[in-house]
């Protein structure tokens, strides 16, 4: 491994990954698995798991294959790096087509999720978010940035 991976990789034992919100090499949730791919590969992702639900979600948009993209994180690029890297292997997408895709997700309502979705959000809110967080929690996006401390 090379040694300004170490360097680059977040510790998420001891720190969150960037909210899926954050824009990286212009879209939403690249950024944040770029942080979990990291740590996944530096031995320091804790909970967070790479290529799962919106990470997947960001790869299918942009085309992209997950090991490849492991691969190419594993050679200690840095993020501007990674951002090119992104931007020359993702598939063609107009500007306006990836704004919307952005908004899509960061606009998605939790209401708006299958009923299922919708009761595990309930419970683990119940569980794991204080009260006075738990009434600014409408969008999905909202749950993990509750959840991190950074919507409260």
């Amino acid at each position: 491994m090379p040694a300004n991976l170490a360097d680059l990789a977040l510790d998420l034992t001891q720190d969150y990954p960037r909210s899926p919100r954050a824009l990286f090499a212009g879209y939403v949730i690249a950024g944040r698995m770029l942080d979990k791919c990291r740590a996944v590969l530096n031995g320091t992702a804790g909970e967070y798991e790479f290529n799962i639900g919106p990470d997947r979600v960001f790869l299918e948009f942009a085309g992209i294959d997950a090991d490849e993209f492991k691969a190419f994180v594993a050679t200690g690029a840095t993020d501007e790096e990674v951002a090119a890297w992104i931007q020359a292997s993702a598939k063609a997408h107009s500007a306006a087509e990836i704004a919307s895709w952005n908004f899509t997700l960061k606009c998605r309502r939790i209401c708006e999720l299958p009923p299922d979705r919708q009761a595990w959000i309930q419970e683990y809110l119940l569980a794991n978010v204080k009260p006075e967080v738990q009434e600014r929690v409408i969008f999905n996006f909202d749950l993990l940035d509750a959840e991190e401390g950074r919507l409260g």
